[in-house]
């Protein structure tokens, strides 16, 4: 299974797909696409406004037409209008380079409407601010359904995403199935925590992460001795390591390994392998704080997972994607074989035969979600039936 490709470069067509794994409707997509077919061959990051443009623009129309509906008091109606909104325009935002016109706007506009859809859908989602000591990370809690305490994912980000992305791959909804709740977190270098707050990524995830588990043993919904921790995409680096030097987690999995980030930095300067945005290097020197690429060299060095592995004293499942174009599945095979000491460890790798075969599934999401899903369920002690 390959990914839906209305355009010619890999970049723009991986923005397409995560807009149909996350609820957007096909013909809006194909309405918003068609325009700019022809900017997108001059390459990954050129005609990006064009991008903008088409994209916010359909955000913009929902926006109205959520306000016609919620002034007739079909509040489900406006719900789902500014979901739809909120994620072509937080797709929009992603595909800009760092300090681009309207930017900041797009992501304002991304965020309120996202909220609102939270409060007139009567939808399972609360926004919370989980304190770091320098600034906060904001998160999404989805709680289980039913009385007392229960097992609790902490869910983060990759290098390009953020919390909402996160809570549309639908792993809460399946997880709260399974009598499972799940935190969808902005990390420091991802999200509002890098838009709103400046703070860049800290390669010892173990430190944010474990604010997490500080917050959610204070919630009384909450299972303290069930915490488990999954990460997507550079997430595939932040949970493992977390989930290594972090006692009190539980269990813990990947959707996508990304065992030698620092690695791949070096094959990306060898134009190896494809890129998760446009403006690649301006938009990672951003996210780690860094003046310049020989910084950037130097922040990233510690994000390396050789060395760490053997730490992990609990269940830990390693996805990824056979034909993944960013991160190559050697790096699976890395993070599986170093598990040495977990209880239960496994290893899936998705084939044709299922799909899911790109980065993270962004071809088809299903059976990542499933699995994930499923695996929590048995090593948390939630439900799979």
């Amino acid at each position: 299974m390959a990914l839906y490709s209305p355009f010619k470069n890999y970049i723009w067509n991986l923005s397409v797909a995560i807009a149909m794994e996350s609820g957007g409707q096909i013909g809006e997509i194909i309405d918003m696409c068609q325009p700019i077919k022809d900017a997108a061959d001059s390459g990954a990051d050129a005609g990006t406004a064009q991008f903008m443009k088409q994209w916010a623009g359909m955000g913009e129309k929902l926006l109205e037409m959520a306000a016609e509906d919620e002034a007739k008091g079909r509040n489900f109606s406006a719900s789902n209008k500014l979901e739809r909104a909120a994620l072509y325009l937080f797709v929009a935002e992603r595909m800009q380079a760092h300090g681009s016109q309207g930017r900041k706007e797009t992501f304002a506009k991304a965020r309120a409407a996202f909220d609102r859809s939270t409060a007139l859908g009567q939808l399972s989602r609360e926004r919370v601010e989980i304190s770091l000591g320098k600034g906060t990370m904001p998160a999404l809690f989805t709680r289980a359904p039913g009385d007392g305490p229960k097992p609790t994912v902490v869910f983060c980000n990759g290098l390009d995403s953020n919390k909402e992305l996160l809570y549309w791959t639908r792993l809460p909804e399946e997880l709260a199935r399974r009598g499972i709740s799940t935190l969808c977190v902005d990390q420091p270098g991802a999200g509002e925590a890098l838009r709103l707050q400046d703070l860049p990524v800290d390669p010892h995830s173990e430190s944010w992460a474990s604010k997490a588990v500080d917050w959610l043993e204070q919630q009384d919904d909450v299972d303290a001795s069930k915490i488990g921790m999954t990460g997507i995409s550079l997430g595939g680096h932040f949970a493992p390591r977390a989930v290594a030097y972090e006692a009190r987690f539980a269990s813990g999995a990947v959707w996508g390994a990304n065992h030698n980030w620092r690695e791949v930095q070096d094959r990306r300067m060898e134009r190896e392998g494809e890129n998760p945005v446009p403006h690649y290097w301006q938009h990672v020197h951003w996210a780690f704080g860094a003046d310049g690429q020989d910084d950037f060299l130097e922040k990233s060095n510690g994000m390396n997972l050789n060395g760490h592995m053997d730490r992990i004293k609990v269940p830990f499942l390693v996805t990824h994607g056979a034909n993944d174009r960013q991160i190559s599945p050697k790096y699976a095979d890395d993070l599986y074989d170093q598990l040495v000491n977990s209880p239960r460890r496994e290893k899936v790798i998705f084939t044709e035969r299922e799909g899911g075969v790109e980065h993270v599934g962004a071809d088809n999401m299903a059976y990542g979600r499933d699995l994930l899903s499923d695996w929590f369920a048995e090593t948390l002690g939630g439900s799979t039936q």
